[in-house]
């Protein structure tokens, strides 16, 4: 008869999602960064448990422009709550991990998932009221204008970006998450398998987690017509030309020539250690986005790109010179042109 206890195994890797949750309640569980050109260094607001913290009032202090109103720790009745929701978690888990009754591991899961699900929500509510309801007598109002910071991720508001992610103890919160999962499943499912059947499934779950953990945020198409040029601010209007840079947080920099690119990387407006690609828009075929080491440039006087730039991208040596046949030039890489 299948037992209905949890391993010894098991149990460690209870007691250790226990101890990641005791470790929350001293470190922040989320971080909204934010970034413009007056402040390169970037600001954040770091939420704990219990309290705000980073570049608070210096945030709350460019909020009154646009008529946000303050963030105030005394505001939330989370950072009340929380430390002892928290520590309730840590101390049921410390629990089962004594008691190791599988099933009450299910439901405390449970329990947990849609604790998870609950606090994003709340999350969301707080940014969007506090994105969408401001004061129409501010400094500055742009109308239809929202200042809702993503829930999680990139998100441009005007002059600054704003990038939201897990903090340490946001991924020590998902990290048990994950690892109780890891525990139901080897204690539940692999248990009652035969053998091979579990070294074929333990085979599927690596090959999983190595997919999830390969796949990136790729480039974001450029938009003509919708889309500024970050470096000379004009609207994209063709998409033979365009680039963009990607960086290492996700965010995306359109460019509608590859020489606004150039000037851009030239003027340190970015550093090389925030890059995580470029792409150029392949200027036959679909206008696909290439990453600038795979492409082929044509640089000829014959071609004059939106700001006079005479640089073009291809994916193929074949489309370049098919080009070239019809404006002279010299075929050129990447590393050719611009070094790092």
């Amino acid at each position: 008869m299948e037992s209905k206890k949890i391993s010894n195994s098991g149990r460690l890797m209870v007691l250790l999602g226990s101890l990641a949750l005791l470790t929350i309640l001293f470190v922040p569980m989320w971080q909204i960064q934010l970034t413009a050109p007056q402040y390169p260094e970037g600001l954040v607001l770091r939420i704990y448990p219990n309290k705000l913290g980073g570049n608070l009032d210096i945030i709350n202090g460019l909020n009154h422009y646009i008529g946000m109103k303050p963030i105030h720790e005394d505001d939330f009745i989370e950072l009340k709550v929380l430390p002892y929701i928290v520590a309730v978690f840590a101390l049921v888990l410390f629990i089962l991990a004594i008691d190791g009754k599988r099933k009450r591991l299910h439901i405390f899961f449970v329990v947990f998932l849609l604790f998870g699900i609950l606090a994003m929500y709340d999350f969301w509510q707080w940014e969007y009221n506090y994105g969408h309801n401001l004061n129409p007598n501010a400094a500055i109002v742009v109308p239809g204008m929202a200042y809702q910071p993503p829930l999680i991720g990139f998100k441009q508001l005007l002059n600054f970006g704003a990038y939201s992610i897990p903090d340490i103890g946001g991924w020590l919160f998902i990290g048990t998450g994950a690892l109780l999962l890891m525990v139901i499943f080897k204690e539940y499912w692999l248990n009652r398998k035969k053998p091979l059947a579990r070294s074929k499934a333990m085979a599927g779950i690596i090959l999983l987690v190595l997919t999830m953990w390969s796949c990136e945020p790729g480039p974001e198409p450029i938009k003509p017509g919708v889309d500024r040029c970050s470096y000379c601010t004009m609207t994209v209007s063709d998409n033979h030309f365009g680039a963009e840079i990607l960086t290492k947080k996700g965010k995306a920099f359109k460019f509608d020539d590859i020489h606004c690119l150039l000037d851009y990387l030239d003027n340190k407006s970015i550093q090389a250690k925030d890059i995580k690609s470029i792409y150029l828009t392949d200027f036959a075929g679909s206008h696909a986005l290439l990453n600038s080491a795979d492409a082929i440039l044509l640089k000829s006087d014959s071609i004059q790109g939106p700001m006079g730039g005479n640089l073009v991208a291809f994916s193929s040596l074949d489309s370049a010179n098919k080009v070239k046949e019809k404006f002279p030039g010299i075929l050129l890489r990447w590393n050719n042109i611009y070094k790092e």
